[in-house]
Order: C-alpha cells, then sequence, then structure tokens
C-alpha cells in the first residue's frame, strides 16, 4: 500500500486537536531511503541497536513531538551484521555452536556467528520488543507498504493508557520502525505508520509487483 502523503497529511492536520495543530509535511531522506510525513522536521539521532544476538548496529532515530504525542521513525543498519558477530564468535570457545553458529554455506541457516538468523529474524525481534513492554497488546498482524512486508502493532500503556500505534519493515538491509504514541483520548495515530514509504536510490517511491521480503530474489518493480 503507498498512500498520498500531502493527502495524509492534510488529514492529520483536520482531525489534530486544536491546541496541539501543527503543519504536518512530507520528510525525504535519501541517505535512509525512506519517506513519510512529520511535525515540521525532525530532530535527528546517532544511535545503536542491539540486535537479537548482541550486535551492536548504528542506528539512526528521526523524531518529532506535537503537544504531548510523540512520533518517531528509527532505521537501524544490518549490513554489517556479519562482520561484527563473526568478530565476537571468535572469542567463543572451540564447538560452541550457538555462538559461533555455522559456515554461511551448504545452506546452513545461520551463517558466521547466527548472523544469517539474526537478519532474517529481525522483524520479529524488533516486534517482541514492542510487547516486553509494560503496556497491553491490542492489534497484532502482517501488513505490507508498497508490498514490502512487514508488522503492525498497537499497545495501550498500562500507567497512562497513552495508546502506540506501530509499523515494523525491513528493506535492503535495513530495519524501520515508524512509532506514533498519543494520550489516552486523542485520534489514533496510525496515519503515521502507513505514510511510511521506500525509496530507490534515485529518490523516487518504490513500489513492487509482489511482495519483498529481505534476503530473498528482489521483485520486479511497477
Amino acid at each position: 500500500m503507498r498512500v498520498n502523503l500531502t493527502a495524509v497529511a492534510a488529514l492529520v492536520f483536520c482531525i489534530a486537536s486544536p491546541a496541539v495543530a501543527q503543519e504536518w509535511t512530507e520528510f525525504v531522506n535519501q541517505e535512509d531511503r525512506f519517506s513519510t510525513v512529520f511535525p515540521g522536521e525532525p530532530r535527528i539521532t546517532e544511535t545503536t541497536y542491539t540486535s537479537q544476538f548482541g550486535a551492536e548496529l548504528p542506528a539512526r532515530v528521526y523524531s518529532a513531538e506535537v503537544g504531548p504525542s510523540r512520533y518517531s521513525v528509527t532505521v537501524v543498519d544490518y549490513s554489517p551484521i556479519e562482520d561484527i558477530l563473526r568478530k565476537k564468535a571468535e572469542d567463543c570457545p572451540p564447538g560452541a555452536e550457538t555462538c559461533r553458529g555455522g559456515s554461511g554455506t551448504g545452506g546452513n541457516s545461520t551463517g558466521p556467528g547466527y548472523s544469517k538468523a539474526d537478519r532474517q529474524g529481525a522483524l520479529i525481534y524488533a516486534t517482541w520488543r514492542f510487547m516486553e513492554r509494560d503496556a497491553m497488546v491490542t492489534h497484532l498482524l502482517w501488513s505490507n507498504i508498497s508490498n514490502v512486508e512487514g508488522h503492525q502493532i498497537q499497545l495501550t500503556n498500562n500507567a497512562d493508557q497513552s495508546r502506540t500505534f506501530a509499523g515494523v519493515f525491513m528493506h535492503v538491509g535495513k530495519l524501520y520502525i515508524a512509532e506514533g504514541t498519543v494520550p489516552a483520548g486523542y485520534p489514533a495515530p496510525d496515519f503515521f505508520r502507513i505514510s511510511l514509504g521506500f525509496l530507490d536510490e534515485g529518490g523516487d517511491a518504490l513500489r513492487y509487483m509482489s511482495y519483498y521480503r529481505d534476503g530473498f530474489v528482489v521483485p520486479a518493480l511497477r
């Protein structure tokens, strides 16, 4: 699904509380190859993200607020994971398969230091991290944006009843986590998740002919 970002921004403006109404605009980032809508220019924070098997991966967080509501897109670069986990595995005791993993050849599903399993499980692990929060999961399902497969999850915070709507996607070796959180009684922020889009190397919006799964054969573009 690919949405018209201008229309989404207009809808957001219409439903926002008058006290916090703010102009939403399309934000495009070529370095991390995504687009979305934000209430103004987002802050960009360099950080790291710990993968399921302990790799410290480079990441960026794009974030903005409207009053008490918070919006962010976290982009995690999984491309160096094989080198990182191979290096970690060098310190494992001889024969410690759980740390060392397989050779990555002959159909082995783990790869050096479990890096192949780590990358293929990135969507599930990111979704699980939401489920570990002190919150009630109210919605969890398979999703896609422009045929890039991912997950949708919705949470209600147990402490203050705020609601979080999130989408998790994996595209060209990068994990994208779009998250919107609003106080109790505010309109659902699901528009933020569905405004996410993916870009090609030239900065144009992508839409695949069939479902895209990271690490598999890349389908044709429309």
